[in-house]
């Protein structure tokens, strides 16, 4: 009898060889529209409290914001939780608990990150986390022109990373080269992958980035 975990691997037979491949949870990207993004820019617009206590990271400022009447919640971010689970697995199902509960967003807030910043490796809390690109202001080949860049063998100035683990216990990273051209992009993945966020130097520009944080709400009961 096959164990529980075996109804995740996906499994396919090539010339009478059984080819066994286990699953690894990944991430979602996808560009938002210009109403999404006017929504947000006013959200930003309407930031509230501070959020520099919750972070890990070396930056300028960080703040709270308020997702009015669940727009982006319900609009944007319930359907890339459905995508999540179509296309690797409902994470929440993982959870210990006796019944079904919705999913809510439980952080939400925006980073002013200034030249020199950085937010080092770390995780989320919750099921899911998101990042949505808003302002990038300098450009990922140009930043690595820098003399700092220059004496490294994998230049990271002005670059975004996850890292994930694979079958073999080897730790692997997907960089994303920062530049204008991602402005308008969100990248929502688990809230346990590991990421990072590299600095940049030379610019005076802030780099601006929503993220947030989603759980399940255990006072409903569904």
């Amino acid at each position: 009898m096959e164990s529980p975990s075996t109804t995740y691997l996906r499994i396919t037979m090539v010339d009478g060889v059984k080819v066994i491949n286990p699953p690894n949870f990944g991430w979602l990207e996808r560009t938002l529209s210009r109403v999404e993004m006017d929504y947000l820019w006013n959200c930003v617009n309407n930031r509230t409290d501070s959020y520099k206590h919750r972070l890990a990271g070396n930056i300028h400022e960080s703040t709270t914001l308020i997702d009015v009447d669940n727009l982006f919640f319900n609009n944007t971010l319930l359907p890339l939780c459905s995508e999540y689970a179509r296309s690797f697995s409902n994470l929440g199902d993982n959870v210990a608990v006796s019944n079904s509960h919705p999913y809510y967003l439980t952080d939400f807030w925006v980073n002013y990150q200034k030249q020199n910043e950085f937010n080092p490796v770390h995780d989320h809390g919750g099921i899911y986390s998101f990042v949505v690109w808003m302002k990038i202001p300098t450009d990922y080949h140009d930043q690595n022109q820098n003399p700092i860049a220059k004496t490294s063998h994998c230049p990271l100035v002005s670059a975004f990373q996850f890292y994930y683990t694979t079958t073999l216990g080897k730790i692997v990273p997907y960089t994303y080269e920062m530049n204008p051209n991602v402005e308008g992009t969100i990248l929502f993945f688990p809230a346990e992958l590991n990421h990072c966020v590299y600095p940049f130097y030379n610019c005076g520009d802030d780099r601006i980035t929503i993220s947030g944080n989603i759980s399940l709400n255990s006072s409903i009961v569904l």
